[in-house]
C-alpha cells in the first residue's frame, strides 16, 4: 500500500557528514504522517534515532545523536531526511525510515510502514 525507500547511505570517515533521504510512494497521505528514523548495527537490536511530526513542529532524538543529527521533511515531495554530522564509528548501522499514520504525543508512536534500509559505515 505505502512504500518507503531510503537512499544516501555509504562510507564516511569519522567526523564527516552524510545525508539520508526517505521517499514515500503508493496510496499515502504523507503530509499527515509522523516519521521516524531507526538504525540497527550488526549483532544489536534496532534502536530509535529521530522523530518528526507532520509539520515539523515536534522532534525527538536519541541521546546518542543529539546535537549531531537533524531530521527534516518536505511534504510537497513526500520526503523525510536525516542530516548526520560529526559522525562516529558507533553510528555504523543499517538505517531505516518509518511512518506512523496517527500520532497523539510522546516520543514513541506506533509505526505502520517501514523501508528496507540503507547501509551507513563510519571508519575510524
Amino acid at each position: 500500500q505505502v512504500q518507503l525507500v531510503e537512499s544516501g547511505g555509504g562510507l564516511v570517515q569519522a567526523g564527516g557528514s552524510l545525508r539520508l533521504s526517505c521517499a514515500a510512494s503508493g496510496r499515502t497521505t504523507f503530509s499527515s504522517y509522523a516519521m521516524g528514523w531507526f538504525r540497527q548495527a550488526p549483532g544489536k537490536e534496532r534502536e530509535f534515532v529521530a522523530f518528526v511530526n507532520w509539520n515539523g513542529a515536534i522532534t525527538y532524538y536519541a541521546d546518542s545523536v543529539k546535537g549531531r543529527f537533524t531530521i527534516s521533511r518536505d511534504n510537497a515531495k513526500n520526503t523525510v531526511n536525516l542530516q548526520m554530522n560529526r559522525m562516529k564509528p558507533e553510528d555504523t548501522a543499517v538505517y531505516y525510515c518509518a511512518a506512523a499514520r496517527t500520532y497523539s504525543g510522546g516520543p514513541r508512536p506506533q509505526y505502520d510502514y517501514w523501508g528496507q534500509g540503507t547501509q551507513v559505515t563510519v571508519s575510524s
